[in-house]
Order: structure tokens, then sequence, then C-alpha cells
């Protein structure tokens, strides 16, 4: 697990005086709608604290004036229950380095159609993708959405990993031998990386599997995947971003995962020493600042 940890801590970006803003990280989040807006929120905010130096959401209209009351850093814009969403957004991707999709997505069928056909954009411009929550439903019901695009990574729980492997493999999962299920599924999906949360972190690309056992806590409070997703937007653009010696020949989506996952877990753990039962996805954004450092940055 060092090894791969050095491969993370390889791809951050250093701080330098010559930067301008936005050169570490320009993300964006689609989802939010009014049932969830804390969902983006997390996403946005993890990706910002973790070193993004822009974040955007695009979420429905009546969630904007929501998520822009949490915090005054995050761009928001409500056009994703829009007819107009995807040409809007498309406007936005010269801006863009990597997004984000599915936080607080809802299932909408407009919203649902906007995000299937701003994952063709993704796909056709080259850009880093992060699939979770309900963009992951957009994916069940119609894998071939993402067939092969090895620039995406998909974030499945186990709820969610069991209905896409069903829907991909015609066949209910069989969770005695998880590592070789996921490699199943992610070779039937032409190698997109997936990263099986779990117990242990589990991360494939369909040729090899690296498990994340760094420890957390049994608290599992609502939100986490959030701040896992939004970590790692921004880590597979530093991944694909960093030169190929940095990852040591190993895929960029590999890299990035497993950092996120190892953050997300450090943050975790140091949030349920200080708060125990009582702690929320709240208490370990809070706790990224001196996670990341211990983790890359020491």
């Amino acid at each position: 697990m060092d090894e791969t940890l050095q491969l993370v801590r390889n791809i951050v970006p250093p701080l330098t005086a010559e930067k301008h803003k936005g050169q570490d990280g320009r993300i964006a989040v689609i989802g939010g709608c009014s049932e969830y807006t804390g969902a983006p929120y997390f996403a946005a905010i993890a990706s910002l604290k973790a070193g993004a130096d822009l974040v955007h959401v695009f979420c429905t209209t009546d969630a904007a004036p929501i998520i822009k009351s949490y915090s005054p850093n995050l761009i928001v814009h409500p056009v994703l229950d829009k007819n107009t969403a995807v040409d809007e957004i498309v406007r936005w991707f010269p801006a863009l380095h990597a997004m984000v999709i599915g936080p607080g997505l809802g299932r909408d069928e407009m919203v649902q159609q906007n995000t299937k056909d701003l994952i063709v954009e993704c796909r056709y411009r080259g850009m880093p993708i992060v699939v979770d929550a309900d963009g992951l439903w957009v994916i069940t019901q119609e894998p071939t959405v993402i067939q092969g695009y090895t620039k995406a990574i998909l974030t499945p729980n186990v709820v969610e990993f069991g209905r896409l492997y069903t829907a991909v493999m015609e066949t209910p999962v069989d969770m005695e031998n998880e590592p070789e299920a996921l490699l199943k599924l992610s070779r039937a999906l032409g190698n997109v990386t997936i990263v099986q949360k779990g117990r242990h972190d589990l991360i494939s690309d369909g040729t090899t599997v690296l498990v994340c056992s760094l420890e957390g806590s049994g608290r599992r409070c609502g939100g986490q995947g959030d701040l896992l997703s939004g970590s790692l937007g921004l880590m597979a653009h530093w991944a694909f971003a960093a030169a190929k010696e940095k990852t040591d020949g190993i895929n960029p989506t590999l890299v990035a995962a497993f950092g996120a996952c190892a953050l997300t877990r450090q943050c975790n753990n140091q949030a349920f020493q200080k708060h125990h039962r009582s702690m929320t996805t709240s208490d370990m954004i809070a706790e990224i600042s001196t996670a990341f450092h211990k983790l890359f940055e020491s």
C-alpha cells in the first residue's frame, strides 16, 4: 500500500508562486435536486478542499439557491432540469478539467436524459469523469453509454454494484469472490475502472485489483461517498495531467482512485476519533486538510 500511496504523492502538483488560478484543477459536479442538495455540496467542497482551484455545480433550478447558501466558494449553475441544459453545460467544457456525475442527481426523466447526453459529450472530448450515486442509475439503464471509456471511474456501493453487475452480466453477482466479480464487470464494460466501496475498497480496471484497506471506522453516515467522488474527480485530473513516469506505468485511474479512497478513509478515521458515534460527513470535510497533508505531503 505504501508504494501506491507514493504514486499518489507523485501526482499531487506542487504549489508555486508562478501558478495562476485554475491550473491545479477546475472540476464540475453534475447533480443536485430539490430532495438532495447536500450530496453535490459535499462532493464539490471536498474537491475544493483537496486542492482544486475552482469547482462548479450544475444542478436543478430549485436546488441552486440552497447549494449556494451552503458556501460562497462554489460556482452554482441552475440548469440541469432545462431543455437547454446540455448545450449550456457544454459551453463550460473548455473551462473544466474533469467531471463528477451523480451526487444528488435524482431520477427525474429529463435530468437523467441530460446526464446521459453529458456523458456522451465527455467521451467525445476525452474528459475524465467519475460516476456515482444516481449517475450509476443512468449507466445501469444503458451500460453502452460508458462502454470502453477508460477515462471513466465508477464508484458503486454494494447495492449499486450488484444492480450494475446484473444489468451488464445478466446474472446475479456472487459476492463470495468480490475481486473476481469486480474484474469480470470491469472487463465486460471495456476496462472501465470501478471502485467497489466496502469494508475494504476494491479498485480495478479489468487487469488488476488494488485494495485500499487504510483504517477508517465503523461509522457509515450518509455523504461519505460524495467526499470520495469529489476528491476523486480532482485526483483523476491530476493523474492524467502528470507525466507517465509519475505513475510508474500504472493506469492513472487506479492511482487517482486509490488516493481518493485513502483520503476518505483517513478523514473518516480522524473525525471518528473526535466525534465517535456522532460523526457526520461535515466532520470529515473538516479533516481533509490534515488528512491530505498526513497522507500525501508529510
